[in-house]
């Protein structure tokens, strides 16, 4: 079983973003010593919790600062960006780090309507980019081609190309958490993850399908696709559980409509207290976790990567950390690394 690792560049209450990027470098840099397969950044915008808002600038920083490992978006939100722009940027990413790029595409906003608005309005872009997603991701992948678009206009064909002289493409993948991305990723013939780590439900259908209805293309000749799953691994159980406890009450205030803030620290979140809504909705999120010792953790990953016929499991490793802790650290998050790479 290989394993990846997806990164929101979480900020906790005592940091700036500067202190969180300086801990995901840090990360990073683990899971490429520890031999890690990939490492991707996720697209949110306008959230106090997040830092990830620009996945190229995130991959061409953390790329830099890595040797071997695969650095890509979990993902690019396609809605939210001209295609060009997204083929340029993964191009010059493809080239600057040959064979570690991954591009995975999103069709979601990753955002609230305000702010989607603010990304795509002043381009005179609308809802309806929604519904020409599937001609917008066909773009992006013409236009990392060494061939180019051929755009025609009066008198000429006219050849667009990401970059002047392409020796590569970054792996494309298509992300999602509906069925809708499973028939679409099925019938394009591409690499596909479905979010299995936001809710936990659907993962089995949507991978059925994509399985079922794949059709080979000149990207990918067979189905490929892989699990994600929310992961804290300590020394011992109730410590994995006490680190996890701060992004399970930010899930829960998500899902309630409550205002989000930065990630608590474990002792701020211990000390609150919550009502009977919020205590279910954390323990439903703790339960679809893999929270536990290392033997634990592996075990359950294990399972999880048999129940679903994948041989690699990305984990989305969700520990805060304790009051005193150095602001640009997560020695939590390298710990569940460091405990699952054995």
């Amino acid at each position: 079983m290989k394993l990846s690792v997806l990164d929101l560049v979480p900020v906790r209450t005592d940091q700036t973003t500067s202190d969180a990027l300086a801990a995901t470098t840090e990360l990073v840099r683990a899971a490429d010593r520890l031999g890690f397969e990939r490492y991707w950044v996720a697209e949110h915008h306008n959230m106090p919790a997040v830092a990830a808002t620009a996945p190229p600038v995130l991959i061409a920083h953390l790329a830099a600062h890595t040797e071997r490992i695969r650095v890509g978006s979990g993902g690019v939100m396609l809605p939210n960006h001209a295609p060009l722009a997204v083929a340029e940027q993964f191009a010059l990413l493809e080239a600057a780090h040959p064979g570690r790029i991954d591009l995975g595409i999103g069709r979601a906003p990753g955002s609230d309507p305000v702010t989607s608005w603010a990304l795509r309005g002043a381009a005179g872009r609308d809802d309806s980019d929604i519904q020409n997603f599937p001609r917008y991701l066909d773009d992006v992948v013409a236009l990392m081609d060494g061939r180019g678009v051929r755009v025609p206009i009066p008198n000429q064909q006219y050849v667009l190309k990401a970059t002047p002289v392409a020796q590569g493409a970054p792996q494309l993948w298509l992300l999602g958490s509906s069925m809708y991305s499973a028939h679409l990723a099925a019938a394009k013939g591409l690499p596909y993850v479905f979010a299995h780590h936001f809710s936990g439900h659907g993962t089995a259908e949507a991978l059925e399908v994509y399985r079922s209805e794949f059709r080979p293309s000149d990207v990918c000749d067979r189905p490929t696709t892989f699990l994600t799953a929310n992961v804290v691994v300590a020394d011992t159980t109730d410590e994995a559980a006490a680190l996890a406890l701060p992004n399970l009450q930010n899930m829960a205030r998500l899902r309630t409509g409550k205002p989000m803030g930065p990630v608590d620290l474990v002792e701020d979140a211990e000390a609150l207290e919550l009502d009977q809504g919020m205590e279910s909705l954390v323990d439903s999120g703790l339960a679809r976790m893999v929270v536990g010792d290392p033997e634990t953790a592996r075990k359950e990953l294990e399972a999880l990567a048999a129940q679903f016929e994948v041989d690699e499991v990305m984990v989305h490793p969700v520990a805060s950390a304790r009051r005193g802790t150095d602001p640009r650290t997560s020695p939590a998050r390298v710990r569940t690394l460091e405990l699952l790479a054995g």
